[in-house]
This record gives C-alpha cells, sequence and structure tokens, in this order.
C-alpha cells in the first residue's frame, strides 16, 4: 500500500468538497478500497473520513416509501424492521453477499460504487482497460468464468459484482447525489452504473465532487419478493447469476413482474420488455421460456463462461415457477 493523506469531513459539505481534489477519495466502511489499495489498483493520495458526515439514518419518506442513507451499513438495513416487511428482496440480497463482518461495515453508497472483482483488473500485472486505459481486455481471450455476457464490448466483458444493487434495481430505487456546489439531483438506480462501452473505467455516473447522499425506495407494492443467487459455493462468494425478483398475482394471471439480473453484466441487468411481456400472461413453462428468450437474444459467451447462458434460462424459469406458486 502506498503512502496518502487522511482527512475526515464533518458535513456533507466538507465531504463533497473534499473528495473533488484530483487525487482523492472518499472512504466509509473501506471493504473494498483498502483491498484495492493493499493491491495497488488504487493508489489515492489523500482519503477522506466521511463516516462523520452525517447522512446513516433510515427514515420513512413523505410517500410512503423508505429512505437509506448513504452510510447506514449493511447491516443497519438489512434488519430495518421496514426493510424486512416491505422490501425483502432487499434483506435477502444483502444477507446473500458478503459476512457479518463485512455487513457490519460495508455501506449503502459504498455497495453501490463497489468496483469489480475481475481477475485481470485486480492484478496490476495484467492488461486490463478499466484500470489502464488502452492496455487491453485479458479476460477476452483468458480466465472469464465470471464475467459478462450480456452488455459487453471490445474493451472489457467484466461484472458488477453486488448483490444489493440487482435488488434494488428491481424495486426502481433513486440514487440521491449532492455536488461540491451545492446541487443535488436524483438518478434511478437502473441508471446509475454504466456499461463498458468505450469507457470501461467510467463505472458509475458520478461525477467530480459529487458524493452519494441517499437511497430512496418507492411505496412497497403488492406481490411475492424473491432473491436467487447462484453461485459455486454455498458460502459467501459472488453470484454466476442472480436474479431479483417482484411477482404479484391476480386473477390467474401475472399482474407485476419486476425482475434485475445480476453476474450477467457490467451492471444489473434490467429489461422492460421482460416485464411487459410477462404482465397479464398466464403463467406457463412456455412463457417462462419465452421471457428467457428475451433476456438472452443478444446474450455471448467468452468461452469459460458460456455456461452462463443455459445457467441463466434455467435460474429465471425456476424463479418465476417459484414465484408464481408462492403468489397463488
Amino acid at each position: 500500500m502506498r503512502p496518502f493523506q487522511y482527512e475526515r469531513a464533518r458535513t456533507l459539505g466538507d465531504a463533497a468538497r473534499l473528495v473533488a481534489g484530483a487525487d482523492a477519495m472518499a472512504i466509509a466502511g473501506g471493504s473494498n478500497l483498502l483491498d484495492l489499495m493493499k493491491l495497488q489498483v488504487e493508489t489515492p493520495g489523500e482519503l477522506v473520513d466521511i463516516n462523520r458526515a452525517g447522512f446513516a439514518e433510515i427514515e420513512d419518506a413523505d410517500d410512503g416509501g423508505l429512505r437509506i442513507g448513504a452510510l447506514a451499513t449493511n447491516t443497519a438495513t438489512a434488519v430495518h424492521p421496514r426493510v424486512r416487511s416491505d422490501y425483502p428482496v432487499l434483506a435477502r440480497a444483502i444477507l446473500a453477499g458478503a459476512t457479518q463482518q463485512l455487513r457490519n461495515k460495508a455501506t449503502t453508497g459504498g455497495n453501490l460504487c463497489q468496483r469489480t472483482r475481475c481477475f485481470y483488473f485486480m492484478n496490476i500485472d495484467q492488461p486490463c482497460n478499466k484500470r489502464e486505459p488502452g492496455s487491453g481486455c485479458g479476460a477476452i481471450d483468458g480466465v472469464a468464468k465470471l464475467h459478462a455476457v450480456l452488455g459487453t464490448s471490445d474493451e472489457c466483458i467484466a461484472t458488477y459484482p453486488g448483490d444489493m444493487a440487482v435488488a434494488l434495481s428491481a424495486l426502481d430505487a433513486t440514487v440521491q447525489i449532492a455536488s461540491v456546489d451545492g446541487a443535488e439531483r436524483s438518478v434511478p438506480v437502473r441508471d446509475f452504473h454504466c456499461l463498458p462501452g468505450d469507457t470501461p473505467w467510467r463505472e458509475n455516473v458520478l461525477e467530480d465532487g459529487e458524493v452519494i447522499t441517499a437511497v430512496t425506495l418507492p411505496a412497497p407494492v403488492a406481490g411475492v419478493q424473491l432473491y436467487r443467487k447462484v453461485r459455486e459455493r454455498s458460502s459467501y462468494a459472488f453470484a454466476l447469476v442472480s436474479i431479483a425478483a417482484i411477482v404479484e398475482m391476480r386473477d390467474g394471471v401475472i399482474a407485476r413482474a419486476d425482475l434485475s439480473f445480476g453476474g450477467l453484466a457490467h451492471k444489473p441487468w434490467h429489461d422492460l420488455r421482460i416485464s411487459d411481456l410477462l404482465e397479464g400472461a398466464a403463467p406457463s413453462a412456455q412463457l417462462y421460456d419465452a421471457a428467457a428468450d428475451l433476456l438472452l437474444e443478444d446474450a455471448r459467451g467468452y468461452g469459460e463462461n458460456d455456461f452462463k447462458i443455459p445457467l441463466a434460462r434455467r435460474t429465471l424459469h425456476a424463479v418465476l415457477a417459484q414465484a408464481v406458486e408462492d403468489a397463488a
């Protein structure tokens, strides 16, 4: 780990101002950033501790939804009574994501901003356009077992590793962002992360001097909420495929189907066409297959990860079948 300066922000304004520095990075729980610093993937000259900046509360929103502060720990979010009762898919995703020790430190904002665990990104001796633009993507012809099959580019096939954001995408949550000049903006979580395209180093829409202040959830909706994570071992591991689903049945047909997918792309994957196909239709194996056809119509494997395409199909079929059964 390279030497760095440490400064503590005591207000939101301090946090935004200090992280606007060209060589500064914010740190909260540090569960991802510290690992990257040890590997010299990240080498900030200054760390700005934002833990005292004052946005760790979880509170009811005026519209019946829930506001989760950016500094709320994953543990606090997962065990919050309203999350457990009204947004159980979020609690299940968080609990599937990491050990208790990590959840006690990891924060809402940090979880959203965590970086890929691609072997080539994490190893500074390997080529990676995300870490060193123009060096190439070693994973395309290399070790690609955990890598993306949707939304890839010739520059990068890395996956977004998180679980929480997949659930937030299914819930249609919104990310609240503040900047150094005091401006505030709201971004749907479905638009917060970026596909690699020609700029794989740009992983989300945050600009210099901006910090996440909260995530807001809309008022709860009816239906069954599920989170299924397929991984290589039963203990904590990153998803090969994960699905967050909210499904409501009414009069024998699917009245609501909000689904988001992890482990398949550079961001949590949400395709409105799948909801349009499912809603208003009677559940059947043929319908589930049609939904998988839509999801995977542009899927591309890279050798080692070819298995993800049939795995995603089977997982989607199983999740929809379980949700319909539980909602009936």
